[in-house]
């Protein structure tokens, strides 16, 4: 193990190029690992190479400190070319306690890198992890290469003059691990500085501390004979065009602003703060100017009333929230199914059930979001796939919501909500617009001169959109069932199966993309199907799989209600047919209902995406004849050592 060496002066260090390189920081929910790894990342983003990253939170609020429940951690993968997912397993792993250390230990390879806080390797410490030794002393981490650092103390002897006393000074400790990983990999500092002046203007002197701290972990990395190699990333090529880091909650907040412009509706967010959809609602907050009014209410269901009646008086009405929430508004989006009106409901799909994982991630809400409300209560679902295709998501979900007058359900998820990647901001005046056409004088067919609130367009089958207070579209509202054309309340049998079939009618008629089936040998018998955030491993773990001489096709489900039309057909054309889902196989069963195909499940429940290794073994399990036991096998398949491939 190398140990904190005391710097010397200035040298040449040998710099070894890398194609990708996978970074874990690690620490007490205190540490601000969250902050050195946005940090880092944003570093990564301006230097140009392509990224992707996963935060993982502690779900306690305040756990105790140095306990394994309060491990906070954030992964970063960067490289010069295209990548899919934040990586399996770091490179380089950066613990600042004991129990940093032995939540992450398992996950590195052998031979990755090991930077340890040494200061908070005390026994007291060790003990409240269950470590009977320190793991630094007992030669349990030979297989690594270790670096000892003096974090804590190194840090309080950078700011020792500037009077902060030993408390606040230790706080800036996360700063000199990024100064020394910004060092490492040849990161840019400068708007790491400025970010800090900026983020802790009231408060000078800490800002200066902490730039002071960067500047030290920088420095030590330079002079210290501890590190003799550094590493470069060439920045990736991307195709041209204006970039910015953004998470999947960010998007979709981005996403629902520009829907405003796209449909010419002032936006109108009702919601009620939930983990981990809440980002979303902090971040529209920021944008009055672009006709965007939050409410945040006293519940689930006042949020989602709201948005509803925001719908009604001509608003773009907009929900946010995650599976529990989805459970309290049902009897609302039902509502708003009956009515008919345009609403987007936003679900960031965390562990379930009940309270669950709020901090991890899950795609269990499919069936609740396709299926969970009362009666035939039929909407469209979409669900992006990365990070920055959150935002076209949001835009297509208005769009369709208004066109078609219907809720409709976007499911997100946390590792989509958290995780960032670099994204191309569109040209907004590309984007396709609706007229959202609200009707401006009364439509009865009958000549009477009233208004008809259910009459439908012919190609849409969508009723006419009025808003309340224009003279002569008086029409009434509410949850009981309407006749037909009309609007008045109905308990007529054959009205109600009318109304019934012709609501499903217009989700069923909603014109969707087809599918376009990712397969470039164009041989393959073995197809893997997927949707939401799974795309980014499905599709790393078949590049590895191409890699090793094998065929494998896959295809990427955006639209989950109404499906494309050629997903049957495509479903048919292969002889295994593999549904990765981080679910009990809900996507598998509907397909298997729907297109009668004998479609296979590979299921994982654990909070935390696929790693693409993960589903590299169990493509080759099919593509060999090693297939699981059962359709329903989850059983834990060990990780490699090490990989070529490229994910």
């Amino acid at each position: 193990m190398t140990t904190s060496d005391t710097p010397v002066e200035a040298r040449d260090s040998e710099v070894v190029q890398r194609d990708r390189v996978v970074i874990r920081f690690a620490g007490d929910s205190g540490d601000g690992m969250q902050l050195t790894g946005d940090r880092f990342t944003s570093e990564t983003a301006n230097f140009g190479n392509d990224l992707s990253t996963l935060p993982n939170f502690p779900a306690e609020i305040r756990a105790p400190a140095g306990t394994l429940p309060g491990v906070s951690s954030f992964q970063l993968h960067f490289a010069n070319y295209d990548i899919l997912t934040p990586g399996d397993r770091p490179d380089v792993l950066v613990a600042m306690n004991p129990a940093a250390l032995k939540a992450n230990i398992g996950d590195l390879p052998h031979g990755g890198v090991l930077i340890v806080n040494t200061d908070e390797f005390t026994k007291r410490n060790l003990t409240k992890v269950g470590y009977a030794a320190n793991p630094l002393e007992d030669g349990s981490l030979e297989p690594y290469a270790v670096h000892g650092v003096a974090m804590a103390t190194l840090t309080r002897g950078a700011l020792e003059e500037t009077g902060l006393s030993k408390k606040d000074a230790e706080r800036a400790k996360n700063m000199f691990a990024l100064g020394l990983l910004s060092w490492m990999y040849h990161r840019p500092s400068e708007s790491t500085e400025r970010f800090l002046r900026e983020k802790f203007a009231k408060k000078p002197d800490i800002a200066e501390a902490n730039i002071l701290a960067f500047r030290a972990g920088h420095a030590y990395g330079e002079t210290t004979e501890a590190f003799a190699v550094t590493y470069e990333v060439a920045p990736a090529r991307l195709a041209p065009g204006t970039y910015r880091q953004i998470t999947g909650n960010v998007a979709l907040a981005c996403g629902i602003i520009a829907a405003g412009r796209t449909t010419s509706l002032p936006v109108f967010l009702g919601t009620y703060p939930i983990t981990p959809a809440s980002d979303i609602l902090h971040e529209l907050s920021k944008h009055k100017a672009f006709g965007v009014t939050t409410f945040q209410a006293e519940d689930e269901i006042s949020g989602v009333g709201a948005a509803l009646g925001a719908a009604f008086g001509g608003a773009l009405g907009v929900t946010t929230t995650s599976g529990p929430g989805i459970a309290l508004k049902a009897e609302t989006v039902g509502l708003a199914v009956a009515l008919e009106l345009p609403l987007l409901v936003i679900d960031v799909q965390r562990g379930g059930p009940s309270t669950g994982l709020p901090t991890k991630t899950e795609q269990a809400d499919l069936l609740q979001a396709l299926h969970g409300r009362n009666g035939e209560a039929p909407l469209p679902v979409i669900a992006p796939c990365t990070p920055g295709d959150c935002f076209i998501a949001a835009v297509e979900a208005a769009a369709m919501a208004v066109r078609y007058r219907t809720p409709v359900m976007l499911l997100s998820d946390g590792a989509l909500a958290n995780g960032s990647e670099p994204w191309k901001i569109p040209d907004v005046e590309s984007l396709p617009t609706v007229d959202p056409g609200f009707a401006t004088e009364p439509n009865a067919p009958d000549g009477s001169g009233e208004f008809w609130p259910y009459l439908r367009d012919p190609e849409t089958l969508a009723r006419p959109w009025a808003i309340p207070g224009t003279a002569g579209l008086e029409h009434r509202v509410g949850g009981l069932e309407k006749a037909d054309g009309r609007g008045s309340i109905s308990y007529d049998p054959d009205n109600h199966d009318r109304m019934v079939r012709l609501r499903q009618a217009k989700i069923d008629g909603i014109e969707v993309p087809d599918l376009v089936v990712d397969d470039p040998d164009g041989d393959a018998d073995f197809l893997v199907v997927g949707w939401g955030s799974t795309f980014g491993p499905i599709n790393a773990a078949a590049r590895r799989v191409r890699k090793l001489g094998h065929s494998v096709a896959t295809v990427h489900l955006r639209n989950l209600n109404p499906m494309p039309a050629n997903l049957g057909e495509i479903l048919g054309r292969y002889r295994t047919v593999l549904c990765p889902e981080m679910n009990l196989g809900q996507l598998a069963m509907l397909l298997r209902a729907r297109h009668l195909v004998d479609v296979k499940s590979y299921t994982k429940v654990a909070g935390l995406p696929f790693g693409a290794e993960e589903l590299q073994d169990v493509f080759l399990d099919y593509l060999t004849g090693k297939h699981p036991e059962s359709a329903a096998d989850t059983t834990p398949r060990p990780a490699n050592e090490t990989t070529g491939a490229q994910a």
